[in-house]
């Protein structure tokens, strides 16, 4: 069963690629957003009403993490490996998250690495610096600099133009060791091509990294498995020491599957603030967003957060399939003919 784990993501996440973003990231949180009485609402002047609506549109914007069926398992095998590599002076065991876009990636790896974070800074007591977990994004086309600088960029370490790889990775290794960084998250591997010679360098780039830092490093990147990184001879270095996690799209057959698409939904529709919406209105549409999202977390999300907003601002309040079907989703979702939910056929009647 699905359960809620409401999360509100802050404005920074876009900058979480820094130690002062990822921190303002994992410290988030939100203020709750009540929903007032009816005599209270008719009680407030214009320009406090629209102070009040704009606090409800700012929490519907914000991403509302769902504690989904993956994201429990990748916070779960991640947690195993850390514990797991701890006694570990080499070949320690990492982990691979794969899927397609919008099947929530990212924000697994991130509430593993929040979740981690939280952790060790309640068990570490010594004195100094301290900095368990690091979060980079792979550039496109990067090679060995540019992927160290983007390490050195998260620490604000300066780089000058006078520093090669070399000085960057031993300035990157040393700063991790001495603040005993014990979980590395790098996201979008899949603009590593191991085909390309700046690929494979830079995968050697993220191996030698691994040997260098007492850390578990975690992989997400687009359906990693086609663009090489489990081929040829470093692939197969990466397949033999990496666990892989396939985030995919919610699937809607059997009984269990649909249980578990309906409580998604019955978690964000808790999250929404508004003032006539009928509470257990959006599980009874169950197949219709599924239909509508072809089981995308991501594209659900977007769905009914946008149709929040509007509800607000056109002042129905409430979400139904009318106002649903105004919201034009992704490419992919508006463009891609999904699958029909396998319905159970009647029992055939006797003769």
């Amino acid at each position: 069963m699905t359960s809620q784990k409401a999360d509100p993501v802050s404005d920074l996440e876009s900058s979480a690629t820094t130690k002062e973003g990822w921190a303002a990231f994992v410290s988030c949180q939100a203020a709750p957003v009540d929903l007032l009485g009816p005599a209270e609402l008719a009680a407030l002047t214009p320009a406090r009403r629209h102070s009040y609506d704009e606090i409800r549109i700012e929490h519907h914007a914000r991403l509302i993490v769902v504690a989904t069926p993956t994201i429990e398992r990748i916070v779960k095998t991640g947690r195993r490996l850390t514990v797991l590599n701890r006694g570990q002076d080499t070949a320690r065991r990492g982990l691979v998250v794969t899927g397609e876009s919008s099947t929530g990636k990212t924000t697994a790896i991130k509430q593993l690495g929040k979740h981690h974070e939280l952790l060790a800074r309640r068990r570490h007591t010594a004195p100094g610096p301290f900095l368990p977990v690091v979060y980079v994004t792979v550039p496109p086309a990067a090679t060995p600099k540019v992927l160290a600088a983007e390490f050195a960029r998260f620490l604000g370490l300066p780089i000058s133009r006078h520093l090669n790889q070399v000085n960057i990775t031993n300035a990157v290794c040393d700063l991790l060791f001495q603040l005993r960084t014990d979980l590395v998250l790098v996201d979008e591997i899949h603009n590593l091509n191991l085909a390309t010679r700046g690929g494979a360098e830079s995968s050697d780039q993220l191996k030698y990294l691994a040997e260098r830092i007492p850390a578990t490093f975690i992989y997400a990147g687009i359906d990693v498995e086609h663009v090489g990184l489990f081929t040829g001879v470093r692939g197969r270095q990466i397949a033999g020491r990496f666990t892989s996690i396939a985030s995919k799209p919610f699937t809607y057959g059997p009984r269990t599957e649909r249980e578990q698409w309906t409580a998604l939904i019955a978690a964000l529709e808790t999250a929404l603030r508004l003032h006539r919406h009928r509470p257990g209105s959006l599980p009874r549409l169950a197949t219709y967003l599924y239909e509508r999202t072809n089981g995308m977390i991501g594209s659900l999300s977007h769905l009914l957060r946008e149709a929040a907003i509007e509800a607000i601002y056109d002042g129905t309040e409430r979400l139904t399939q009318t106002s649903l079907d105004q919201i034009t989703l992704d490419h992919a979702a508006e463009h891609q003919t999904p699958p029909r939910p396998r319905r159970r056929q009647p029992a055939a009647r006797p003769a």
